[in-house]
Formats: structure tokens, sequence, C-alpha cells
């Protein structure tokens, strides 16, 4: 399920509104379904997104613990509210998410 996409420039501003693949990474990731597997070690978290800093994701696992995952260390499957799977690479997170949208984003 690993998705590649490419923002094109001029596209239409109404694409920016709702949440969808292309623009996961310009968006609020709270109270997004979440499954995180790490990179380098074979941990895998399920949950609900409940925080985000610059280098950190909060998730309300499904057992009810609350850990602190460093994005750098996995890649996280989101679920967006129309069911699509997106995966993205920690990396391509890491800032603060107000920062976030107005990073630009070429290609992930």
């Amino acid at each position: 399920m690993d998705r590649i996409v490419e923002v094109k420039k001029g596209s239409s501003r109404n694409e920016y509104k709702t949440l969808n693949a292309r623009n996961i990474l310009r968006h609020e990731l709270l109270g997004l379904s979440v499954r995180a597997e790490g990179v380098k070690q074979r941990i895998e978290h399920a949950g609900e997104v409940v925080g985000e800093t610059m280098k950190t994701i909060k998730i309300l696992r499904n057992d009810g613990r609350l850990v602190r995952l460093v994005k750098d260390a996995y890649i996280f499957e989101f679920t967006l509210p129309n069911n699509e799977k997106v995966r993205v690479e920690g990396s391509a997170l890491i800032g603060r998410p107000e920062d976030r949208l107005k990073k630009k984003v070429r290609r992930w």
C-alpha cells in the first residue's frame, strides 16, 4: 500500500481543503487512526493520534496506553476519514505541525 504522490504546481485550492492522500503532509493529524511500524526494530503500535510535537507523535493505543514515538524511527500508516490508507515515512513529518503547512512538497 505504498503511495507516491506528486503535487502538481497550479493544483486547485479546493483540493487542499479536505484531507486526502495528496495533502496529508499539509494537514492536521490529530484524531486520525494510525498504525506505526518501526524502521529498524520490529515494533508496531496502533491507535489514534492525540498529540504531535516537532519530532514526536503521541498515540493513544487500542489497549489504552499512551505512547510517544519519534517520527524519524517509524513508518506511519494513517487511515483517512474516507477509509483510504496512506503510508508516510516519519522523516517526511518532521517539523512543527504549524510549520509543516508552509513546507513545499514536490514528491514523497
